[in-house]
C-alpha cells in the first residue's frame, strides 16, 4: 500500500510507513491521518498490507521506515494504552471452554480495568443474555461481538478493526454499522480494514 497526506494533531498519523519482511514489501511509504469523530475504511485486496499497518500502529511489528502514531505517540509510549485504543485483529482468539463473561473478566484483570466494565460492554454489544454461555456455543456473529466487547473494555477513543464484518450475516452487518455510527457520533474514531468495497 502507498499513499500521501499526513495530518498534525490527528488521532492516527502514519507517515511514509514502510515495512519489509525479507524480500517482501508489505507497506510502501504509506501516509494518511485520521481525525476525531470519523469512520475510515481501509480498503485493499487480501495481502495488500492492511493488517500489517494495524500491527505497526499497535506496536506488534516494527516499521522498516517511517512512523505510525496514535494520539501523537507510538502505541507503547501511551499511558494506559487500552484506555485510548481498542483493537480486534484476530476473530477467534478465545478459549472455547470459557464463558463470554469469564473471557472478558480475564481481559479486565490483565489490563487493570474495573470489573464493572465487563457487564457494561456485554450490554453494549448485546451479549448480556449469552454472557454465561461457553464461547464454543457462540455463533460467528456472537464471537465477533465478543471480540468487539474486549476492544471496548477500556472505553477507548480509537477502534482498530481488522475485517470486522467478515462472515457476518446481513443482520450482523447492519448492527455493526449502527454501532460504529453511534461510536463515531461521540467524537471517537474508527479505522476498519476490509477487502470488500461493497461492505464498506
Amino acid at each position: 500500500m502507498s499513499g500521501d497526506g499526513p495530518g498534525h494533531g490527528s488521532v492516527v498519523s502514519v507517515q511514509q510507513l514502510t515495512k519489509r519482511y525479507g524480500t517482501v514489501l508489505a507497506l510502501d511509504r504509506l501516509t494518511f491521518a485520521l481525525e476525531p469523530g470519523t469512520i475510515t475504511g481501509f480498503l485493499g485486496p487480501n495481502g495488500a498490507g492492511k493488517t500489517t499497518c494495524l500491527r505497526v500502529l499497535l506496536g506488534l511489528a516494527r516499521p522498516s521506515a517511517g512512523q505510525a502514531l496514535v494520539f501523537g505517540r507510538r502505541y507503547r509510549e501511551l499511558d494506559r494504552p487500552t484506555r485510548r485504543v481498542g483493537a480486534v485483529l484476530e476473530s477467534d482468539d478465545f478459549d472455547p471452554g470459557r464463558s463470554g463473561r469469564n473471557h472478558l473478566l480475564a481481559l479486565a484483570l490483565a489490563t487493570r480495568t474495573p470489573r464493572s466494565r465487563v457487564d457494561a460492554v456485554l450490554d453494549l454489544v448485546e451479549l448480556g443474555t449469552a454472557a454465561r454461555r461457553l464461547v464454543k456455543t457462540y455463533s460467528l456473529g456472537m464471537r465477533r461481538r465478543l471480540g468487539l466487547a474486549g476492544a471496548l473494555l477500556g472505553d477507548p477513543e480509537l477502534l482498530l478493526l481488522d475485517e470486522p464484518a467478515n462472515g457476518l450475516d446481513a443482520a450482523g452487518v447492519h448492527w455493526l454499522r449502527q454501532f460504529l455510527r453511534r461510536f463515531a457520533a461521540q467524537g471517537r474514531t474508527v479505522l476498519l480494514s476490509s477487502h470488500l468495497l461493497a461492505e464498506v
